[in-house]
């Protein structure tokens, strides 16, 4: 059942003598979708609460949620600057999108509610992207923590092939220039591309920040850890047929508003064929944990000649006893599952969140 959609606000008069710089234009937007992360909320806002940039304005959605977020979120409505919005459950792509409709700010900062942003985040996204009106976006880095073996930062070099701070179209296709999932960008370019698309269920933000680009300009690189992505134990769904699945129709609809036989066209149906090829890999994983062993050939054919040692001598081994393959990828899909996340986890994280 759908919960009704009242817009919480505070109403204390002691909250209104908050000292806060002119909170009738705020200047920068945060948006804080919050699914089952009820108890890792606090910390979020927390977070938002910090900042050194003090003109913003936050709404935390709740989109039909199984957790407690009211209960969450209730403490921090004292702050007039925080609205509470309750929805229906239809995805991120539609709580962001309602959420966004509730702001005025012209800058729009997202904010995962299990994730944070360290104190300086907003005042130095804002002020990049005043800085640079070709720029459809800003991006930064950031440390990635939680159930992962050590913690490490989201990029670890300058982006894309450039001078590492802008990314052009063709860059922001091939992936050479990665984009952190918690970016800032204007309200006209959001409007301009339509928000989100709630059509999407996988790689929603990738698709958003492609359609950015294709406005014209570029993204923009802080090389700056300025957030904090929580990985948490089905972060692994990351490298899922859903997620390949939701990158191969971001290309395809990129490919409908790019002119054919440019570069940006060339590079969208090479990444196609890349996803596909990943696709028919981890579709294969799947039926060899059914118990047919045939697809253990489909797996080698996909992607064998692009995985390391390791998964070589499985191959070999697999090739004499074909019995041990899937016990062995039903091993290793549980242990992502548990939070477990592996190097090549890892990267399918952060291809993931960029």
């Amino acid at each position: 059942m759908n919960r009704p959609l009242p817009i919480l606000k505070p109403a204390s008069p002691a909250a209104s003598q908050l000292a806060v710089r002119d909170i009738t234009v705020p200047r920068v937007a945060v948006i804080v979708p919050a699914y089952g992360v009820a108890h890792l909320l606090p910390e979020a806002l927390s977070s938002v609460q910090a900042q050194t940039l003090c003109n913003w304005e936050c709404v935390v959605v709740d989109d039909g949620a199984p957790d407690d977020v009211a209960g969450a979120v209730g403490p921090f409505l004292d702050d007039p600057r925080m609205t509470f919005l309750q929805t229906g459950n239809g995805g991120v792509s539609f709580a962001r999108n309602r959420a966004i409709a509730e702001t005025r700010a012209p800058y729009i900062a997202l904010l995962d509610g299990d994730d944070l942003l360290r104190p300086t985040y907003l005042e130095q996204m804002v002020n990049a992207l005043e800085a640079d009106p070709q720029a459809r976006l800003a991006t930064c880095n950031a440390r990635i923590f939680g159930a992962v073996p050590r913690d490490r930062t989201c990029f670890t070099r300058k982006q894309g092939r450039g001078d590492g701070t802008r990314g052009s179209l063709p860059e922001v296709l091939d992936q050479s220039f990665k984009i952190y999932i918690g970016s800032t960008f204007r309200r006209d370019d959001y409007e301009s591309v339509g928000g989100f698309d709630t059509t999407m269920t996988h790689a929603e933000d990738f698709d958003f920040w492609v359609r950015l680009v294709l406005l014209g300009g570029h993204a923009l690189y802080l090389d700056d850890i300025l957030g904090d992505y929580r990985v948490r134990g089905n972060s692994a769904s990351a490298s899922s047929a859903k997620m390949l699945k939701g990158n191969i129709r971001v290309f395809e609809k990129a490919l409908d508003l790019i002119d054919a036989n440019t570069e940006p066209a060339e590079i969208a149906w090479a990444m196609i064929e890349e996803n596909e090829r990943q696709l028919r890999f981890e579709q294969a994983i799947g039926r060899v944990i059914d118990g047919d062993r045939a697809a253990i050939a489909e797996m080698q054919a996909a992607r064998g000649h692009e995985l390391g040692r390791a998964w070589n001598v499985a191959f070999a081994v697999w090739k004499f006893l074909p019995a041990l393959a899937a016990p062995v990828l039903r091993y290793r899909r549980q242990k992502h599952a548990r939070g477990a996340i592996s190097a090549a986890g890892m990267r399918a994280i952060s291809q993931a969140i960029g």
